[in-house]
């Protein structure tokens, strides 16, 4: 038999796959899918603290992430303190009245309509953490990554997942431009902030918009 792993110079570690038996395969994607079709972005936060350990945790998965040539070109910065979370939703309100005022075109406001959002961003303040991921460019201390758009995007899709599985709510909120979040995040200039999202437990009787996901034909084609 020949042997059909790479040929490579640099170390190897043996796989360690997942063994799940085929006829439990489809019922364990059934029950995430459960699970992740109750998620739904939120607005609304309580201030009851996020318990120890578990921000941590979920950035550890999201760093597991796929990343182009391993460079994993990610940085997550945990924003708790009162004062900074100020800072943070001060800046990112004057670039909202900006894109609400004067950037957004009458289309992209009629898209927006039905989420019922405007330039306050009051949760950047009323959630306990503010997790503000910046891509990592190459730099002094950093090598040039790789897909980096998309690498980071599948490392924050997975951080979403972790948090909601801990029963934690979460927003994607997205700036723009966002250069004001390395000076609130003391953050060098290789480092480019990708999202702001505030985490915590949804304030009690929170509302969310009445939308639909596309059904399963409208997203997946097979050929």
């Amino acid at each position: 038999m020949v042997d059909s792993a790479p040929v490579t110079d640099h170390p190897t570690v043996p796989l360690r796959p997942m063994t799940v038996p085929a006829h439990e395969a489809e019922g364990r994607c059934r029950s995430f899918h459960q699970v992740m079709d109750r998620r739904r972005t939120v607005r609304d936060y309580s201030t009851e603290p996020v318990p120890d350990g578990v921000i941590e945790w979920a950035v550890r998965t999201a760093a597991t992430a796929p990343s182009g040539a391993h460079v994993q070109p990610w940085r997550f910065v945990v924003v708790t303190d009162p004062e900074r979370k100020r800072r943070l939703r001060e800046a990112a309100e004057a670039e909202e009245r900006e894109f609400y005022g004067h950037r957004a075109s009458e289309e992209w406001l009629a898209a927006l309509a039905p989420i019922g959002t405007d330039w306050r961003k009051p949760f950047l303040e009323d959630a306990p953490a503010v997790i503000v991921v910046f891509e990592v460019h190459k730099g002094p201390n950093s090598p040039r990554p790789y897909y980096t758009k998309e690498s980071v995007g599948i490392a924050v899709g997975l951080l979403l997942a972790s948090l909601h599985q801990a029963g934690l709510a979460t927003l994607t909120h997205t700036p723009s431009p966002m250069r004001f979040l390395n000076e609130v995040c003391e953050r060098p200039p290789e480092e480019r902030a990708a999202y702001v999202i505030p985490v915590g437990y949804p304030a009690p009787g929170a509302r969310v918009p009445d939308l639909a996901r596309k059904a399963l034909e409208e997203v997946m084609v097979r050929l």
